[in-house]
């Protein structure tokens, strides 16, 4: 099994981020050219809930949309995630991602630390890392401090 990381730095506290990630709704509005829309199918985003998410034009020619099973949910930290169905399911198998906020120490109420991880496998020996998954989901985080401004 593969790993991959990237973080970004919020000026925003842990817990507003977490609430920001979790609610469909306001997730859809962050910024729609890279994220279009969020719905859980099923469940309500406890372990075993499936999120759809449909991308928008900013990384539409890479994934379209993603199905995931969600696996783990530390409340308020991080939530892990399987991508069950979508175009990276189709390039890796398995493509586990966890995607956590920490306070920074001695600033929790001002900032946190936004982390994206993967584990994945791909299907084939000539399959890249998905650099790209990671610089749109670090790049759609580090949106999260412009939308809360007016959120």
């Amino acid at each position: 099994m593969k790993n991959m990381k990237g973080q970004v730095v919020l000026n925003l506290p842990a817990e507003k981020a977490w609430e920001m990630y979790r609610n469909n709704e306001i997730i859809s509005k962050i910024n729609p050219e890279m994220l279009a829309h969020a719905e859980y199918i099923q469940g309500d985003g406890s372990p075993g809930s499936l999120r759809l998410f449909k991308l928008g034009p900013a990384v539409h020619s890479y994934v379209k949309e993603s199905i995931e099973k969600i696996e783990g949910v530390e409340t308020g930290r991080s939530v892990t995630y399987l991508v069950v169905d979508g175009e990276l399911k189709g390039i890796y198998d398995p493509y586990r991602v966890t995607i956590s906020f920490t306070p920074v120490e001695g600033k929790q109420d001002e900032m946190c630390i936004a982390e994206w991880a993967a584990e994945f496998e791909p299907l084939t020996t000539s399959t890249p890392a998905p650099e790209k998954a990671r610089d749109a989901a670090l790049g759609f985080l580090k949106c999260f401090d412009k939308f809360q401004l007016s959120y």
